[in-house]
């Protein structure tokens, strides 16, 4: 299993706009990908409701797991997304 801890870019934290395209993003990856706080029980990066559940803000770390084949890689790319202002950005 492949793990990845990054620091949430988003001036909003995940909420709203930024969760939605994590979790487009995460389901994407056709892999079973988590999201969650070190020491805490993760959620499913692909459930809207888990991820805004999940209340992280922005400066909080999150650790990122996912199984499968292209996990690695996969991770890289939630990685970077997640190290951008999603907020900031225009869509």
């Amino acid at each position: 299993m492949a793990q990845r801890t990054v620091t949430i870019a988003s001036s909003v934290g995940l909420h709203a706009r930024p969760a939605a395209l994590f979790v487009e993003a995460a389901e994407g990856t056709g892999l079973d990908v988590e999201i969650g706080r070190a020491g805490e029980d993760a959620v499913d990066a692909t459930s809207i409701l888990g991820v805004m559940a999940l209340g992280a803000k922005h400066g909080e770390e999150v650790v990122l797991t996912a199984d499968g084949d292209g996990a690695d890689a996969a991770l890289e790319s939630l990685v970077a997304l997640l190290s951008r202002d999603l907020d900031a950005e225009e869509g």
